[in-house]
């Protein structure tokens, strides 16, 4: 199975005793830490618990069914922000916002 990554947009917001950080296309996947750096090494491990253990489910789903696995694209609007951060977000995805 080929492996790569994805990018998802981490949001980190000040809280009193550190940070707290999600991701916003995927609910649920929070964290804490006393500092961004933690709070982001913190929600990169719990991200990658959620797909690890969804693949399991799906594995145990379909074992021994006649299935097609493809990859998915899935195109998403820049219009969807702020106007500062439709900028940067569809600059580094080389489109225009």
């Amino acid at each position: 199975m080929i492996e790569g990554k994805l990018a998802f947009t981490a949001v980190y917001l000040k809280a009193k005793h550190g940070y707290v950080g999600f991701i916003e296309e995927l609910p649920g996947v929070n964290s804490h830490g006393h500092s961004i750096e933690e709070a982001r090494q913190i929600l990169q491990k719990l991200a990658a618990v959620v797909f690890d253990e969804e693949r399991r489910n799906v594995d145990e789903m379909i074992a021994g069914k006649d299935v097609v696995r493809e990859s998915l694209l899935i195109p998403i609007p820049c219009s969807s922000r702020s106007a500062s951060a439709r900028r940067a977000s569809c600059a580094a995805a080389g489109s225009a916002p």
